[in-house]
Formats: C-alpha cells, sequence, structure tokens
C-alpha cells in the first residue's frame, strides 16, 4: 500500500526530501540551546563573567535564528509535498476512473468514488504532511534529546525511559481498538453521500410527492451511525492526551525530587543548577517527541483506512482493454451477434440475454421493442463494447468487438440514452462533445436533423444559451434532442437510440425519422421504442422477452407471425382509436 502511494509523490519529490532535511537541522538548534543556557548559568551568571554570557548570547541568538530559518523552510517544503502529493493522488484516481468499466464502478458504486477522492485524500494528505515532517522531528528530537541528557546526568536520564513502556503499551491498545472504528466510519461516509446524492438528483421528486421529512429521516439516521462511531473512535482516542500528561508530569516530578536531592546532598559538585535547568528542557523535549509521536499514530491510524480504500481503486483494473495488436478501423456498420449470452456479475443466478444470434446489415434501421427488463438496453450496451458478452461473439464491421482499440470503436458508434447527460457550459459546448472540431454551421446541420434548431434559435442567446449541470433548465424532449444531435456529430457509422425520443411527441418523433432516412442513409440505426409508430417503418424489427428475441422481421411479417408484437400494436393503436371517438 506505501509503495503504491508513493508513486504519486512524483516531481514533489524534491520537497519531500528536503523538509525533513529542515526538520532534523531545526532539531539540532533545539537541542543546542539548554545546553548552551546551562553553560550560560553555570559559567557565566554563577561566576559573574559578563564576556562569556555576551558570548553564550550571541551563540544563543544565531541557534534560535537558525532554527527559526529551518522551521519556516521546513513548513513551506513540507505544505508543497503534501498538497502536491493530495493534488497528483486525486488526479490518479480520477484517471483510473475514468478507465473502469460499468462493472468496475457498480463494485465501488459513484457515491464511494467522490467520498475516496475528497475525504479519504484530505486525510492521507494530513497523514503524508505529519510523516515527512513531524515523524521526523520527533524520533530526532527524542535521540538528540536522550543524548545530551544521558551526556548531563545518565541515572537521573533513566527516568525517561521508564516512561516510554507505558507510553508505548497504550498507543498500541489504541491503535488496535480504534482503526477498525474509522474503518466502519468511511464506509458509513458512503452511504451518507449516497443520500445526499440521491436527494438532490431528485429532489423535485421528493418536493412533488411531500417526502422531505422521509429524506430528513434516512439522512438523520446515517448521520447519527457515523456519530456514534466517531464517539466511540474519540472516546478511544482520548485515552492519548491524558497518558501523556500522566508520563509528562510524573518524569517531571521524579526529575524535580531526585536533581534537588542530588544537587543539596553533593554541595552541586555531583550536579549543577544550570545542568539541571538543561534536563528540565530536556525532560519537555523528550516527553513533547513522544505526545506528537502519539499524535502521529492517532493520525495514521485515522488515514490507514483512507489509504487502504484509496489503493483498493489505484489497484483496481479494468475488466475491458484494447487488445496488444488492436484493429484501428471500422470497416462499417454491419452487426453481428453469434450464440450470445449475457450476465452483469458470476454470482448472479441467470443470463440476462440468451443465445442471442442476428445480423443486421450496415446502414440498416433497426427498432427493438420489449416489456421493461426484456434486456433492450443490455443487447445494444454490448455493441461499444461497454460490457464484454459471456458468451458467443459480437461483431462489427466484420471484427469481434474485443480485437478493436476501444477509442476507435467507441468512436464509431454513438449512443443516445434515455436519461442522456448534459453537463454545464453552453449549448455549443455541449454539442462539441461530438467533435470539437465542427463548425458553426456543422452544429446548426445536426441540430435542423434532431429537430432542435427551432428551439434553440428561440433562446435569447441562441447556440451560446448556458445549460445548467444535467440540463435542468431545457425540457426533457429538448434535452433529448440536443443529445441526438451531440451523437450525430460524431458521424457515427452505428448510432443507437435506447429510447431516447420517449419525451418528444410523435410528430417530432417522424421528422427525426424521417431525417435519418434522408441525411445519414449509410449509417446503421438501432432504435429501442415503447411506441411501435417509432419503429412501424425500420427495415428490421425485433421483438425481445425475458433476455431472448422472441420474433423478427418487418412490421408487416411481424403483424402475420408475432403474437407479442401484434397485442403491442393493436393496444397502442385501437386504445387511441377508442379514446378518439369517446371524444
Amino acid at each position: 500500500m506505501v509503495k503504491r502511494l508513493s508513486r504519486c509523490i512524483r516531481e514533489y519529490k524534491r520537497d519531500a526530501v528536503l523538509t525533513p532535511i529542515c526538520v532534523s537541522m531545526e532539531v539540532v538548534m533545539e537541542v543546542v540551546i539548554p545546553l548552551l543556557m546551562a553553560n550560560l548559568i553555570d559559567f557565566g551568571i554563577e561566576k559573574g563573567s559578563m564576556t562569556y554570557i555576551l558570548q553564550m548570547g550571541a551563540a544563543l541568538a544565531g541557534a534560535c535564528i537558525l532554527s527559526l530559518i529551518f522551521g519556516v523552510l521546513a513548513g513551506r517544503y513540507a505544505a508543497s509535498a503534501s498538497a502536491g502529493f493530495a493534488k497528483n493522488l486525486r488526479q490518479d484516481l480520477y484517471y483510473a476512473v475514468q478507465d473502469f468499466s460499468f462493472t468496475n464502478i457498480d463494485k465501488f458504486s459513484s457515491s464511494s468514488l467522490v467520498t475516496r477522492m475528497t475525504t479519504d485524500v484530505t486525510n492521507v494528505q494530513n497523514a503524508y504532511q505529519m510523516i515527512i515532517r513531524i515523524a521526523v522531528r520527533c524520533p530526532v528530537m527524542l535521540v538528540f534529546s536522550m543524548i545530551m541528557a544521558f551526556s548531563v546526568n545518565p541515572e537521573l536520564s533513566l527516568i525517561f525511559l521508564g516512561a516510554a513502556p507505558i507510553l508505548a503499551g497504550g498507543l498500541f491498545w489504541i491503535m488496535r481498538h480504534a482503526h477498525p472504528v474509522f474503518e466502519r466510519v468511511f464506509h458509513t461516509y458512503d452511504k451518507l453521500n449516497n443520500v445526499v446524492q440521491e436527494n438532490l438528483r431528485g429532489i423535485r421528486v421528493v418536493k412533488s410527492f411531500v417526502r422531505e421529512e422521509h429524506e430528513e429521516e434516512k439522512f438523520q439516521k446515517v448521520s447519527g451511525s457515523i456519530f456514534q462511531d466517531f464517539v466511540k473512535a474519540e472516546r478511544l482516542l482520548a485515552f492519548n492526551m491524558p497518558l501523556m500528561q500522566f508520563c509528562m508530569y510524573g518524569c517531571t516530578l521524579l526529575l524535580s525530587w531526585l536533581g534537588a536531592q542530588l544537587i543539596v546532598s553533593s554541595h552541586g559538585s555531583a550536579m549543577s543548577t544550570g545542568q539541571l535547568m538543561s534536563l528540565f528542557s530536556y525532560a519537555v523535549q523528550i516527553l513533547s517527541s513522544l505526545m506528537m509521536i502519539s499524535m502521529v499514530f492517532v493520525m495514521i491510524t485515522m488515514s490507514r483506512a483512507s489509504a487502504e480504500r484509496i489503493t483498493e481503486v489505484l489497484d483496481e483494473k479494468s475488466d475491458l482493454v484494447s487488445p496488444p495488436q488492436a484493429v484501428e478501423k471500422v470497416r462499417d456498420g454491419s452487426i453481428d451477434f453469434e450464440n450470445v449470452s449475457f450476465r452483469y456479475s458470476r454470482k448472479a443466478q441467470r443470463d440476462c440475454l440468451s443465445n442471442i444470434n442476428l445480423h443486421i446489415q450496415s446502414g440498416q434501421t433497426v427498432g427493438i421493442l420489449g416489456g421493461t427488463g426484456s434486456s433492450k438496453s443490455t443487447l445494444v450496451q454490448l455493441i461499444p463494447r461497454l460490457y464484454d458478452a459471456t458468451q458467443g461473439s459480437v461483431r462489427v464491421g466484420g471484427v469481434d468487438v474485443k480485437e478493436y482499440d476501444l477509442e476507435v470503436l467507441r468512436d464509431s458508434v454513438a449512443m443516445v440514452l434515455q436519461k442522456n447527460e448534459l453537463f454545464s457550459g453552453t449549448i455549443k459546448e455541449n454539442l462539441r462533445w461530438g467533435d470539437p472540431n465542427a463548425s458553426d454551421a456543422e452544429l446548426e446541420r445536426v441540430c435542423r436533423l434532431a429537430q432542435a434548431d427551432d428551439f434553440i434559435q428561440g433562446f435569447p442567446e441562441g447556440y451560446d444559451t448556458y445549460i445548467e449541470q444535467g440540463g435542468t433548465n431545457v425540457s426533457g424532449g429538448q434535452k433529448q434532442r440536443l443529445c441526438i444531435a451531440r451523437a450525430l456529430l460524431k458521424k457515427p457509422k452505428i448510432l443507437i437510440l435506447d429510447d431516447s425520443t420517449s419525451a418528444v411527441d410523435t410528430r417530432t418523433d417522424a421528422l427525426i425519422r424521417k431525417a435519418f432516412r434522408e441525411e445519414i442513409p449509410d449509417t446503421t440505426k438501432l432504435i429501442i421504442a415503447q411506441r411501435i409508430s417509432s419503429v412501424q417503418d425500420a427495415d428490421l424489427i425485433l421483438v425481445m422477452d425475458n433476455g431472448k428475441i422472441r420474433d423478427l422481421g418487418t412490421h408487416q411479417e411481424l403483424m402475420e407471425n408475432s403474437p407479442i408484437y401484434r397485442e403491442v400494436y393493436f393496444s397502442q393503436t385501437k386504445g387511441g382509436e377508442e379514446n378518439g371517438s369517446q371524444k
């Protein structure tokens, strides 16, 4: 885990190395100061030598200034190294997620990935800064202060060694019991993010059904769980400070009592007042170092769970990758399914698609009908290789999709989903996702094909109209037409419309299909729809049920041979006629 995370230091390695060097020099200066103070008292003040006092005073001032300079430099380098490390860590996480397949994303969930890129990265960043600065400062301070203390008086310095096992035992107990609690806390954070995201995404539904209290209860339940876990963890961590204070004050009392007895009984021959004063300073440095080490361990305990969660994402490998010698060109838009079966998970009880055999010629228009859960969307998602078939093969342009370079394949296939996304930015910026170099004339052309140009021109700012995040300031039908235009701008060999005209009226739907026939006859078009009128004039219509193709053919053929198709057709057309006659 440490080795994997250390790769994110990269260009900030210099700052990461300079930080402990500056910290060590700062510590050396701080350790020298008590010794200079002892000499100032013993050989300057007590002997009344003003010359010596001035010399030691100058040396003290120099040591303090150097300590300050090294401390400032250490803080500057540590801030740069830790912030840069966190930047690279977030970047690596984000890039890793971009390469994930849907299966990988489903494994973690979007809310969990957000938590790992924010809260977990911040925890690891804080721990990293403490490691390269405080975790270096404290051991160095501890070692040098111990050496200086033993050089002053070895017998009294044994007091510090007696306190170490007590503190180490307490820290071990705290870490052992606190780590599992923090692991649970961060998993609960994932649930909290999920509740908040779901609420914000569906806020219109929440308000229309007056379910604010229900949403508040969900939030309070998850938030309360985090509160309880944090209270438990903080109770464990709270033992750290009292334990540290007990060791510090215990050592100070013993040092005062035994040191004073030694000075009085030996009349200053075994130990001087200045030496006792320096021991007090070293006692503070030693015990402060131990206290800071305990704080570092606490921070590491908190961040360990975050580091494990981050490493889990960084080590995750996408199950969809381009082969070593990938095919770099898609010949045409022909599609073949050969004995294809698919399931989303190995643990799934049954296949979502079973024994699919299908041949679609390049340039054909294919309609796909079926009830909810019939795996219509699953079928078309295998074409751009958003998922891999569990069994059988899917071919595009006569080549197995697994043999293509992923980018080349997906650039040749454009998908428009029923719930497609628009991003914050102008209409032009959203459309140019299809082609970053498209001219304004090309934008207008595809928008006319998608029947979007009229309503865009109706906006005061036209194509420069700003779209809010998620497209909340345009209607559902407008959003779908903009997404269709964006897909057309890719000039795809295969265009997939996954129920993407459900929010437009039948007249507009017909105009879109007419534009497709006339303007992009060589593009293979797959149209998933609930309305038979949307696919009635297709070259081939598939009727899907329970993950299988039950019937296929033209409209006329299915009317003659498919009971399911006839039932749907009459339920839609006869129902409309009856309603019309009643009116």
